[in-house]
């Protein structure tokens, strides 16, 4: 039997998950999660076979999630199971020891054997976007960088984001300027713009 966790901040795309996944005879949903955190402690709790888990949840991601787990050497395998199929999602989802990545329209049956390909100690990505990984640039951010981006992509002034993430706003405005500068736009919202089209956030 595969256990798995499923990780969706959305409650009817967790539950229609949940009840195709229990359709299977050799899987069972051990646990749901509606943000980051909550699957964190779940696959800790519950030590899953799998976490399904989604790209943008409240709190952590589910690539955040898949980082802590790979950081933790935690035996869980992560598929993540997303709609954005843009590829630096898919390069950090990979640099944060993901098994698996999948679209959300995705047919039942494509996800069941995916499943069970990561559970088997193999890799299930979605056959396209394995061609468009090498066809995006690289990831120019670092965490912090991808951090403070989010936050200002949410209207949050220096002073605002430096309370959040316990900075000075001098510190803040320094990772700005290197972000804008690395993405190469004219400033902070076009920067977020760019980093949130190609995956980077």
């Amino acid at each position: 039997m595969i256990r798995v966790v499923i990780a969706e901040d959305q409650q009817l795309v967790l539950g229609a998950l949940s009840a195709l996944l229990e359709l299977e005879g050799d899987i069972r949903v051990v646990g749901k999660a509606h943000d980051g955190e909550m699957a964190l402690a779940l696959v800790r709790e519950q030590r899953p076979d799998i976490l399904i888990a989604d790209i943008e949840m409240p709190g952590m991601t589910g690539i955040d999630v898949a980082g802590q787990l790979k950081a933790e050497a935690a035996p869980t395998r992560v598929l993540i199971l997303t709609t954005f199929g843009r590829p630096g999602y898919l390069r950090r989802a990979l640099e944060a020891g993901v098994r698996g990545y999948l679209l959300k329209d995705s047919p039942s049956d494509v996800l069941a054997s995916a499943v069970r390909t990561v559970a088997a100690g193999g890799r299930a990505i979605q056959p396209d976007l394995n061609e468009s990984l090498w066809s995006g640039g690289a990831d120019p951010l670092n965490e912090r960088e991808r951090a403070i981006l989010r936050l200002a992509e949410g209207g949050r002034s220096n002073r605002q984001i430096a309370d959040a993430l316990g900075l000075s706003p001098g510190t803040v405005r320094n990772y700005v300027s290197e972000a804008v500068q690395k993405i190469g736009a004219a400033n902070r919202v076009e920067a977020s713009r760019i980093a949130r089209a190609n995956g980077w956030l």
